[in-house]
């Protein structure tokens, strides 16, 4: 005879698959000295009069439950418009069909006023990486991404790239002694950083907020996984460039590529789900759920993610103090330029919020840094302010291959041939990060030439990454 009660059971006797079936199903496996039938009747009377066992020792909690579920007001499901607003693409010959239909999506939202797809686009959750998207008085957690605020840092020296090879052990030793990368890595005791980031009022925003400080502080200056990097690298000025005012020639330079580890990773993921429960999209669309710009929980993720990316910013400024001074050398520029964000802009005369999700701000004289591969260049850029590409660039050469292709693909030998064939050191990486993983950076550059002018090349020469798998926070 069968004795067990399952969801099945409760399904039947008029129950849905929500919070109550699953605090009902709890109940049940303590029994109570209840016979499998004696049960069964009272699951369906709560159901016909949950107010009649609120005082019940059994079943009270789960009275309780019910009520507060059938008085919840119905979050109704929002419509996108039927067909989607037109947007630039940059590229397009390069760009995966998957990447294209998220962004029809994201043009659809009733929201929506403008968009461009940047030549390193590809497939990603909600909005595509590669995606820009401006919004009317509304926020998109993952129109921004999981790791807020994601930024390119760079360090340009007044040390000839002689001086770089012939001290090149010098220059690996400080660059391990320095960096700290993978998920979850940080630095405890003696070994924390200091930066006033850490005292900013909008730690107390929330209780959750404030829970994430000393995780923030543990892992101030280090590194997440994936495609996040530490790099010695050379680049080359092939003429003055006055507006930073450095000469022709070939310098030294450190380049950093990271986010806002898990306190933004955190932050995240709790205003994702937050706004996957305030704002009810049809399937398609769910992950382009959106906060309103007026609410409480709007300007709150608003404040928290600004909050992010001045963490990350403070990262990566933890690291290039840390190795400016570990090597010495006069400082001749250096520029930060960030991705995984929204800004308020004015477009066609109106405010609205721009998404970059794997994105680089090119606005007119803007400076940004896009980075290829570990063995490929990067690029050194200044904005054009193209209104089509909603004052953007590419963020990077973009993937060609998901991480499990490339893990598949690409073996160690490969690996280990390209990166002798291009005078790389590698310190950590996996094969999900080779370089064959990549698009050519030189493709996407070239399809982007009226957003931005390109006004350095630098290349990768000792690189550092996480070696133990993990992802990006």
């Amino acid at each position: 005879m069968n004795t067990q009660i399952n969801g099945n059971d409760l399904i039947a006797l008029g129950y849905k698959e929500t919070a109550v079936l699953g605090m009902a199903l709890k109940i049940n496996k303590k029994r109570n000295g209840f016979t499998r039938e004696e049960m069964l009747n009272h699951y369906k009377s709560i159901l016909t009069a949950p107010e009649t066992y609120l005082d019940h020792k059994v079943f009270g909690k789960l009275a309780q439950a019910m009520i507060e579920e059938a008085s919840a007001p119905v979050t109704e499901l929002i419509a996108l418009n039927e067909t989607p607003q037109s947007y630039a693409v940059f590229g397009a010959e390069n760009i995966e069909q998957g990447a294209r239909l998220q962004m029809e999506t994201a043009m659809k939202l009733p929201v929506t006023v403008a968009g461009a797809l940047m030549p390193d686009a590809h497939q990603g959750y909600g909005l595509p990486i590669g995606g820009v998207l401006a919004t009317r008085d509304a926020i998109i957690p993952y129109g921004v991404g999981v790791d807020i605020g994601c930024r390119m840092a760079l360090t340009v020296f007044d040390i000839p790239e002689a001086h770089f090879y012939a001290n090149e052990a010098k220059y690996k030793r400080e660059l391990v002694e320095h960096t700290k990368f993978g998920a979850g890595a940080g630095f405890h005791g003696q070994y924390k950083s200091e930066h006033e980031v850490l005292d900013r009022k909008e730690f107390g925003l929330t209780p959750f907020i404030k829970n994430l400080q000393d995780k923030a502080w543990s892992q101030l200056g280090s590194s997440g996984g994936g495609n996040h990097f530490v790099e010695w690298g050379i680049i080359g000025f092939a003429e003055r460039d006055e507006i930073l005012n450095i000469d022709a020639g070939k310098y030294l330079a450190l380049l950093t590529h990271s986010g806002s580890r898990g306190f933004g990773a955190t932050v995240a993921g709790h205003y994702t789900k937050l706004a996957k429960e305030l704002c009810k999209l049809p399937y398609e669309a769910a992950n382009l759920a959106y906060l309103d710009m007026k609410s409480e929980a709007g300007q709150e993720y608003w404040l928290a993610m600004n909050l992010a990316g001045d963490y990350a910013s403070a990262c990566h400024e933890v690291i290039h103090k840390k190795l400016v001074a570990s090597v010495g050398g006069k400082v001749l520029a250096q520029v930060e330029n960030h991705h995984n964000f929204a800004w308020k802009e004015t477009w066609n005369g109106e405010e609205v919020i721009v998404h970059r999700k794997g994105a680089t701000p090119a606005g007119k004289g803007v400076m940004g840094i896009i980075p290829g591969s570990m063995t490929a260049p990067g690029f050194l850029v200044r904005g054009r302010g193209e209104m089509t590409a909603i004052n953007s660039a590419s963020h990077g050469a973009g993937r060609q291959m998901s991480r499990t292709q490339a893990l598949k693909t690409v073996s160690k030998n490969e690996m280990k041939d390209i990166l002798k064939d291009n005078g790389v050191t590698l310190i950590g990486a996996g094969l999900d990060e080779a370089p064959m993983a990549y698009k050519d950076i030189n493709l996407v550059m070239a399809a982007q030439k009226e957003l931005v002018d390109t006004v350095a090349k630098f290349t990768p020469k000792i690189v550092r990454m996480a070696d133990d798998g993990s992802r990006e926070d």
